[in-house]
Parts: structure tokens; C-alpha cells; sequence
């Protein structure tokens, strides 16, 4: 009895934590302190569901089936003890993202268009090893003087935030940014190390 309990805990484990299959996750999605294991662990649970909504299913209905498989399996010791906070974050960036991108595909390739030049010089010196989170500064910068060339980031990060004046931008400019400079990061990656594993 006790040996066909475990079986069939193994075997309800196994089938919670398969891959789904599907979607990646576009790694210009995640927040930037996100690696790339919890990327993964969303990716197994709710690839299908992105899937879905890159072919017109909405927000609310996406977010409301992929919640309860990550809260799940959290509770059920499945996600190597990343914790609920952190992969409903990358979770609900991903949905949004791809719900976006669904809806406003022309907005996201003009972007890319726009920024490969405007971020040229940045996108080159990340292929020439600059640290990514300097880099993604240094894009956001250039992206707010492009529309307010008066903008001055160390006056305006040095106020409290209630009270900096920083330009609105698309969210499809930041996640094309995060997947232009994450290009050019791995085309550094391969320079440096050939085929060497993300770790």
C-alpha cells in the first residue's frame, strides 16, 4: 500500500512538473533580476497558455489559468524552493508582454527599427562586453533625451521619485530594448566562450 502511494505521488509530480510544451519566454520579458531557472520553471508550467494568447486569448483569462499551476506548484515543493513572488512576476510579464504583441505587432517591429539606431553605439559596446545592466541604462537614457532632449538623469534620479519628471515611454520600447541589448549580449557570449552554456 505504502509503495503504491508513492508511485502514484512520483508519478502526479512528474505529470505537474512535465514540460507543457510550447512558447518560450522572451527573455526581454523577465525582470532583470530574474535567472534563467525560474525563466525555465515558468516556461514548463505555462508555455501552453502562452501559446494561447499569441493566437488571441486575453489577459484575464490567461493570467486566471496559469496562476493557480505556478501557486501550485510552489506549495507541492516543485520549483527547486524559488519562491511565488519572483515566477508570478516573470509569469504575469510574459502574458502581458505576449497579450501586447498580439495586439500591436507593427508598434513592436517599428520600435526595434527605430531603437537599432537610435542604441547603435550601445548595442556595440555590449557585443564588446559591457555590462548589461550598464548598458540598459545607458538605452534608457538615450530613449528619454529622444523625446525630451533636456532630460538630465543625474538630476532627475537624485530626486525622490514622487517628483522626477521622466518622459513616458511604450512599453513595447523597453521590451524591445531589453531583447536588442540581450542579442548583443549573446553575440559577446559566443565571441568570448563559443557554445558555452548560460549558467
Amino acid at each position: 500500500m505504502k509503495t503504491l502511494k508513492t508511485i502514484i505521488t512520483l508519478a502526479l509530480a512528474v505529470s505537474m512538473t512535465a514540460t507543457v510544451s510550447a512558447a518560450e519566454i522572451p527573455r526581454a520579458t523577465a525582470p532583470l533580476d530574474a535567472t534563467e531557472e525560474q525563466i525555465l520553471i515558468i516556461e514548463n508550467l505555462i508555455g501552453n497558455i502562452l501559446d494561447e494568447v499569441q493566437n488571441g486569448l486575453g489577459y484575464a483569462e490567461a493570467e486566471n489559468k496559469a496562476e493557480p499551476r505556478v501557486y501550485k506548484a510552489v506549495i507541492a515543493g516543485q520549483t527547486n524552493c524559488n519562491d511565488y513572488a519572483i515566477l508570478s512576476e516573470i509569469m504575469k510579464n510574459a502574458i502581458l508582454n505576449a497579450r501586447d504583441m498580439y495586439l500591436r505587432p507593427e508598434v513592436y517591429q517599428e520600435a526595434e527599427d527605430r531603437l537599432k539606431v537610435l542604441l547603435a553605439d550601445t548595442i556595440t559596446a555590449v557585443e564588446n562586453g559591457m555590462n548589461i545592466n550598464t548598458a540598459i541604462k545607458e538605452a534608457h537614457t538615450k530613449i528619454y533625451q529622444s523625446i525630451n532632449p533636456a532630460f538630465n538623469p543625474e538630476v532627475q534620479f537624485s530626486l525622490d521619485t514622487c517628483y522626477q519628471d521622466i518622459p513616458a515611454v511604450d512599453m513595447a520600447v523597453y521590451n524591445r530594448t531589453r531583447k536588442l541589448l540581450d542579442d548583443a549580449h549573446e553575440v559577446y557570449r559566443q565571441k568570448s566562450f563559443g557554445c558555452l552554456p548560460v549558467i
